[in-house]
């Protein structure tokens, strides 16, 4: 997603920097509170690295999967966040799952992306499905958390939409202003907006120019999963980071994006990406939940389920209740 500011009226104030392997943006509706809010923004994702990334050797979810498959007490964050990433498997029916970490090491997606981006040695593997979700084992008294030897827990699908959430609530209840956080196109909204909403450019990656719809939203969040941005060549293959737990692969491509709103970034992205793993069933499942939905599928066309406005046109403001 490309944010694109309001086309009159008092404009809110916006940082922008590079972060957690993508951009991170933070927008106040009061310019006096931007400093301040960019310290939540840098705290949080600091915070969210520390204990999240499985490309740091010193990362709390590194120390997990070193320990052999013992219980490992861990910080009241990761354990949130691993609880987190399995409400959303059972919300998905398992299409988003945490186990995939060694699924996508076997694609080359061992490392930060930037040293990946240009290609990787190898074939595909033969399919097999991940250990699942439900091999996690959490104990919320003692605080601690276990997962089998070999098994690699990813919390990108719900990590990075965590923090965004987080940012936008602790900076929209402490500096009294509108918040808009976007991480990589994960977008988090709190506090009064600006009038007719805080206006979002929809785009296949965050860093695109140019937008085909947009839409507003006053609050909530909003997510965008696609295969525009993290795809690259295993040998001969191209492959991309949306993995199928069934098979251990990357899912079969029916959208090249997908755009939801929910109550929350987390709900938000876990059923964007759920979708693009479900396919063509995506728009019956998230009709069903009455989630608002913009799904562009592999010839450009765009459908759109639960309210999602039909009419967008570049640069358009359009209403979207998460």
């Amino acid at each position: 997603m490309e944010l694109v500011r309001p086309a009159s009226g008092d404009r809110p104030a916006l940082y922008r920097t590079a972060a957690l392997g993508t951009r991170a943006e933070v927008m106040v509706t009061d310019p006096g509170a931007l400093v301040a809010a960019v310290r939540i923004l840098h705290r949080e994702l600091d915070r969210i690295d520390r204990i999240a990334s499985r490309f740091r050797a010193d990362s709390e979810i590194s120390r997990l999967h070193g320990a052999g498959g013992r219980p490992v007490r861990v910080s009241p964050e990761l354990l949130q966040a691993i609880r987190l990433a399995m409400r959303m498997a059972e919300a998905t029916d398992g299409a988003l799952d945490p186990t995939v970490g060694a699924a996508l090491c076997r694609l080359g997606y061992d490392r930060d992306f930037s040293a990946i981006a240009a290609g990787v040695p190898g074939r595909l593997p033969p399919a097999r499905a991940v250990p699942g979700w439900r091999s996690i084992e959490v104990d919320p008294g003692r605080g601690t958390v276990r997962v089998p030897e070999g098994t690699l827990v990813d919390l990108g699908a719900t990590a990075k939409a965590l923090a965004a959430d987080r940012v936008a609530e602790a900076a929209g209840t402490t500096l009294g202003c509108g918040v808009l956080v976007s991480l990589g196109g994960d977008v988090a909204v709190a506090g009064a907006p600006p009038p007719g909403g805080f206006p979002i450019g929809l785009g296949d990656v965050c860093t695109a120019t140019g937008t085909a719809e947009a839409v507003t939203i006053r609050s909530g969040g909003l997510a965008t999963s696609g295969i525009g941005a993290r795809r690259w060549k295993l040998g001969s293959e191209v492959v991309h980071h949306i993995i199928d737990p069934a098979s251990g692969l990357p899912a079969t491509v029916t959208w090249r994006t997908v755009s939801v709103a929910a109550a929350t970034c987390v709900e938000a992205n876990a059923a964007a990406t759920a979708a693009m793993v479900k396919g063509p069933d995506a728009l019956a499942w998230l009709s069903s939940l009455r989630l608002p939905a913009r799904l562009v599928g592999t010839d450009g066309a765009a459908r759109y389920v639960a309210g999602w406005p039909e009419d967008g046109r570049p640069g358009a403001e359009m209403e979207v209740s998460a």
